[in-house]
């Protein structure tokens, strides 16, 4: 036996120094989170997120599917029915579909977007105008949503420092691949409806103009937990304000982390 222990004591060390440096994962098939949103004072819409498992080409990958869509008072005078959804590998996260089709107030699109990583080009497929363009892209471009998943499976909290971003490239629209940046504010506890939750706070930096007011216009309050899923989310309009705060979850990986008072 203390042969056998001595032979095979590098090996049991490696797998013990791998498993160390992998973290756990931050989601899993199953997952459903469901934002209420406010726009003002009003309760404008709900949004919810869908994780399950699929093939795409043969690939197997995550199959995220978001929907927003106003109810309420609120449609009467701005309707929104928007569907975002990504095909992103289950290994490292790299996407390769990425559908976007969204109604807001009659202003519409219906974008796809298939990514090639032998050819180091994504196709971007306007079905709303019959166009076709190509973009050149690398192995780590995200798309809207899958980066959403990424930066949840791929940062620790504890190599986060304050003021510092974390850089990502994005390719979502006919503009091409935009620089996203997001910087760390930060702990804070939030009051939610589930409890006080400890935060990491995010300020992602948007571009200001038609949508938002400044380019630090919007914050983002993340759980400090394994699962790091959003709880809050403030944004200053260029008209109004809007908030969006976790309002339901089923089939979380990892432990949700509530404070007990």
């Amino acid at each position: 036996m203390i042969k056998l222990l001595k032979k095979g004591w590098p090996l049991l060390l490696w797998c013990v120094m791998v498993t160390a440096q992998k973290p756990p994962k931050a989601f899993k098939a199953g997952e459903w989170l469901k934002f209420r949103i406010h726009y003002g004072f009003l309760n404008a819409s709900y949004a919810t997120l869908q994780v399950t498992n699929d093939t795409l080409d043969g690939v197997p990958v995550y199959h995220v599917a978001g929907h927003g869509k106003t109810t309420g008072f609120a449609s009467i005078f701005f309707k929104v029915d928007d569907r975002y959804e990504s095909y992103f590998d289950r290994k490292d996260y790299k996407p390769y579909r990425f559908v976007r089709k969204i109604n807001e107030g009659g202003y519409t699109k219906d974008v796809e977007i298939n990514f090639d990583y032998e050819a180091e080009s994504a196709e971007l497929n306007d079905k709303k105008h019959q166009k076709k363009m190509d973009f050149d892209i690398h192995r780590e471009v995200q798309d809207l949503v899958s980066a959403f998943y990424y930066l949840r499976n791929n940062f620790r909290a504890e190599d986060l420092v304050i003021g510092e971003k974390i850089d990502l490239d994005i390719l979502f629209d006919d503009d091409g691949i935009f620089k996203f940046q997001l910087k760390y504010l930060g702990t804070e506890v939030l009051r939610t409806k589930f409890g006080k939750v400890e935060c990491l706070k995010f300020r992602p930096l948007v571009q200001s103009g038609r949508v938002f007011k400044e380019k630090e216009s919007l914050t983002l309050w993340v759980s400090n937990d394994l699962n790091k899923i959003p709880l809050r989310i403030k944004a200053d309009l260029a008209v109004g304000s809007i908030k969006a705060d976790l309002d339901g979850y089923n089939a979380l990986r990892n432990q949700f982390k509530i404070i007990m008072d």
